[in-house]
């Protein structure tokens, strides 16, 4: 009888917290229909800033693999109802220090119901996009086409990252993606403004802006680099790597794209000395980085209009610099190690910021605030501006 009241209990609890979500979702959508457009665009760059920080605190906690399958929780809705394999998989691994427990298993979840709300709210975006357009507005769809395919593939690259166990170059990419997906919303928001006015800053800023926002890119693919092979720590000291400017390292091994996580290529271990070039390589580039942004701080100067940004850059620079260089000199703790990933992130959108400023047309009335009303019946507003 206790075995038949559990599973009862067990299969009533599956659909209640799977209708639960369900309204969640469907709440979350009509939520993103009522909202005005500039409001839906901003909260997406918003939720999406976060969503990129919380991945971090994911990898940093050692949480990716909290729930080993996907999209559940050992094919559960939630953690709640996985307790019994949870307490089973921390007894097998001999306590809460390996790759499950109930922590990880939250915070894992956690990341996946907001990449969840995120792929709603695009959805939803796209929706009002193509409802405006089929009733005559001048809308291109191509960038809401390609921010609901990119949510996408950030979903399935979110799947690779648990069902390949923690491949290196996977969660890398996973991370780059949720960046990029950051900086499209980011300028679909620009588009739709009608305050940000373009700068004709010429061709050379133009140029030195695109240089500086790729090589911020890369920098960011090496911290993660360096965070997914676990190599944080493999440098000790600032600014030497374990007391020298020229320390022991195999560049060969240590960037090696694909392989599985603390192995070469061949299957062999991976050499402490692989482990101190990622490290390396990262603080290396990092001066690179630096002198790229600095170059860009100098171009947008040159134009008044553009000093605001230009002076949030250099804020934005300064405190990635001591956020790097605490994180060597007190041992990685993970709060500053959030921030410097979401600081890195903010840096690419005021970057992404300058480009646009100074690629824009200028718009000459502001954007619709009813894309998709008709769906809910709520009063129209201005049309949309032509794009």
């Amino acid at each position: 009888m206790n075995v038949a009241s559990n599973a009862i209990w067990q299969f009533s609890l599956h659909w209640v917290q799977a209708l639960v979500w369900v309204v969640v979702l469907i709440g979350v959508f009509w939520m993103g229909l009522k909202m005005r457009w500039s409001k839906l665009t901003a909260v997406l760059v918003f939720l999406t800033l976060d969503l990129v920080m919380f991945g971090s605190y994911v990898r940093l906690t050692d949480s990716g693999l909290g729930c080993p399958d996907w999209p559940g929780c050992y094919a559960k809705f939630s953690p709640i109802q996985a307790h019994a394999q949870i307490a089973q998989a921390v007894q097998e691994q001999g306590g809460t220090q390996g790759n499950v427990s109930p922590f990880k298993a939250w915070v894992e979840m956690i990341h996946r119901y907001a990449g969840s709300i995120i792929g709603t709210l695009i959805m939803v975006l796209l929706a009002r996009a193509a409802w405006a357009r089929r009733h005559g507005e001048d809308i291109k769809l191509g960038l809401p086409v390609a921010l609901f395919f990119w949510v996408l593939l950030q979903g399935l690259f979110g799947k690779w990252t648990v069902t390949m166990q923690l491949i290196p170059l996977i969660v890398t990419l996973h991370l780059m993606g949720g960046v990029i997906l950051l900086l499209l919303l980011a300028w679909f928001w620009m588009r739709n403004r009608a305050d940000l006015i373009s700068v004709n800053a010429g061709t050379l800023t133009r140029t030195i802006l695109w240089i500086a926002m790729i090589t911020v890119g890369i920098q960011i693919f090496l911290g993660g680099w360096t965070s997914t092979n676990y190599a944080a720590l493999a440098c000790s000291g600032f600014p030497t790597c374990n007391g020298s400017f020229d320390p022991t390292v195999n560049w060969e091994q240590g960037f090696t794209l694909w392989r599985h996580l603390g192995e070469n290529a061949d299957g062999s271990p991976i050499t402490t000395a692989a482990l101190v070039a990622i490290q390396w390589g990262h603080r290396l580039f990092a001066i690179v980085t630096t002198m790229a942004v600095l170059a860009a701080v100098a171009a947008l100067w040159r134009h008044p209009a553009l000093r605001r940004l230009a002076g949030w850059i250099s804020f934005a620079l300064v405190l990635q610099v001591i956020f790097g260089i605490t994180l060597v000199t007190e041992g990685h703790p993970i709060l500053i190690a959030v921030a410097h990933n979401g600081g890195s992130a903010i840096l690419m959108l005021l970057l992404v910021t300058g480009i646009y400023r100074v690629s824009a047309t200028v718009r000459s009335q502001a954007p619709s605030e009813s894309l998709g009303s008709a769906f809910v019946k709520v009063t129209a507003a201005q049309p949309l501006p032509k794009h």
